[in-house]
């Protein structure tokens, strides 16, 4: 698997705009809070302490897997996408062949995902199945209960 992150320049946008939040903002805060707790004394027994630094560490782990997403990055102009074909941010309407029954997914990249509204990891088994694909394009993707069989019936991109 590809350590490419697909997104959109907006999505990449709000990453960067949050990574310089968390460094500029709530770093500086959680370092004060560090500051104020260490000064009440024996630092072993002191929870403040010890808690501010456990969201610290948190903190700046998240820092570094968005650091690492946006070094990854490569960006995906809606605009230049083949329409005749599934990639990012197509919604596809797929016939479910074992129920007849119509589904739909939109992929998207990391962070956009929403589970409950049908947005879907394109790198999610079901969005890899469904890459590149064409309507009329029959994909089995294996789940633990055996396999989920679609075929694709329609291709839309909102763009």
């Amino acid at each position: 698997m590809s350590d490419l992150v697909p997104m959109t320049r907006d999505r990449y946008n709000e990453m960067r705009a949050e990574v310089e939040h968390l460094e500029t903002v709530e770093m500086p805060k959680i370092a004060e809070k560090i500051a104020e707790a260490r000064a009440e004394g024996d630092l072993k027994e002191n929870a403040e302490y010890q808690g501010q630094r456990q969201n610290q560490g948190m903190m700046q782990a998240k820092i570094n897997q968005l650091k690492q997403a946006l070094a990854n990055a490569y960006i995906i102009d809606p605009t230049k996408v083949a329409k005749d074909e599934v990639g990012l941010l197509a919604t596809v309407t797929v016939k479910d062949l074992d129920y007849d029954d119509e589904e739909q997914f939109t992929l998207v990249g990391s962070g956009d995902e929403d589970y409950d509204t049908g947005k879907i990891l394109s790198s999610s088994p079901i969005g890899a199945a469904l890459l590149g694909r064409k309507i009329g394009d029959k994909i089995e993707v294996p789940v633990p209960k055996g396999k989920l069989r679609f075929q694709i019936i329609k291709i839309d991109y909102q763009v």
